[in-house]
């Protein structure tokens, strides 16, 4: 005869003779499995970066209003003027180098923080960017120099920059000296 569990009296009576002999096991309190928190990021540096390349967007410079064959010369505050004199006299080792001929302004842009990323991640400490003389282009003139001149102003990340010797480029090409890893 079966109850309303749907188990009649003699598979219960079996089961119950089944397990006679066990006995009951203490029951640990269950832990309720926690979720893996996503690895964290570094929310303020990929904001920085962000604004960084915002920045770099910015075109304040008035192509009209670009020199040709000028020297550039850029030092923030506080860099010794001795380290600037080994820099123009190009005393660092060039350790790595962007030639920017034949990109237009937003691949420039584009190219030079990527470098200057790459630089970063290997603790380069001197490099040289070739912008060109604008020989190629319309007019003959820089496009890209005073563009470039502007963009490494805004990054943290430069101490100082100026026009290359003439035989590394001349005021075709400037070495920058970047800000150690710290």
């Amino acid at each position: 005869m079966k109850k309303k569990d749907g188990i009649s009296d003699k598979d219960r009576e079996l089961f119950h003779k089944t397990v006679a002999g066990a006995r009951r096991l203490k029951a640990e309190p269950r832990i309720t499995p926690v979720k893996k928190r996503p690895p964290p990021r570094p929310l303020q540096q990929e904001k920085d970066n962000r604004q960084v390349l915002t920045d770099m967007f910015s075109d304040p410079v008035d192509p009209a209003d670009m020199e040709t064959g000028e020297e550039l010369l850029f030092v923030r505050n506080g860099i010794p003027q001795r380290t600037l004199k080994k820099l123009r006299r190009g005393e660092f080792s060039t350790e790595a180098e962007l030639d920017l001929h034949g990109h237009t302004k937003i691949e420039a842009r584009e190219a030079i923080a990527e470098f200057l990323h790459f630089c970063r991640l290997h603790s380069l400490r001197c490099v040289r960017i070739i912008h060109g003389k604008g020989h190629g282009s319309a007019g003959k003139r820089p496009i890209l120099k005073q563009y470039v001149n502007h963009w490494l102003r805004q990054r943290d990340d430069i101490l100082a920059f100026c026009s290359a010797r003439q035989v590394d480029g001349g005021t075709g090409a400037i070495y920058v000296l970047l800000r150690r890893k710290g």
